[in-house]
């Protein structure tokens, strides 16, 4: 996995990453959106594992742009192959319409993102897991 530490500017990152299965580690400058751009999508194309830290200074628009894009990306994959994710936006998409659809689904991803890795889980161990809420006896979730 590659971890990335980012010092954003208005006209450059600072970034330092480090290698967690080679140890490599390093620094780099990249202009904007020259660089940068090309750098991160560069490692989407290498289907990477990537987790990036940001220290922003109030001018970080076009980064979280470029995020917000890659996560609603994730969620139509997630959608298409997940029979259950399919089911639940085609639901949204019916009430709500197709583009807060997505958005939630994003969103409903970005949650699970993060307590699987706030529980140090993979997908798989989520999906057999489950979600146990409001099931009888499980008022304080799955134990």
């Amino acid at each position: 996995m590659l971890i990335i530490g980012c010092d954003y500017h208005p006209g450059f990152q600072q970034i330092a990453w480090v290698d967690t299965e080679t140890g490599e580690s390093g620094e780099r400058r990249l202009a904007h959106p020259g660089e940068a751009e090309p750098f991160y999508r560069e490692l989407k194309q290498q289907n990477m594992a990537v987790r990036v830290g940001m220290e922003a200074s109030g001018h970080s628009r076009w980064f979280e742009r470029l995020l917000r894009f890659l996560l609603v990306e994730a969620a139509q994959v997630t959608v298409r192959s997940q029979p259950e994710w399919r089911s639940t936006f085609f639901h949204l998409a019916m009430r709500r319409g197709r583009k807060i659809a997505k958005v939630a689904m994003a969103r409903k991803l970005a949650v699970h993102l993060y307590w699987m890795w706030r529980q140090g889980r993979d997908y798989g161990q989520l999906r057999k897991l489950g979600s146990h809420a409001g099931e009888p006896g499980n008022r304080h979730g799955a134990q």
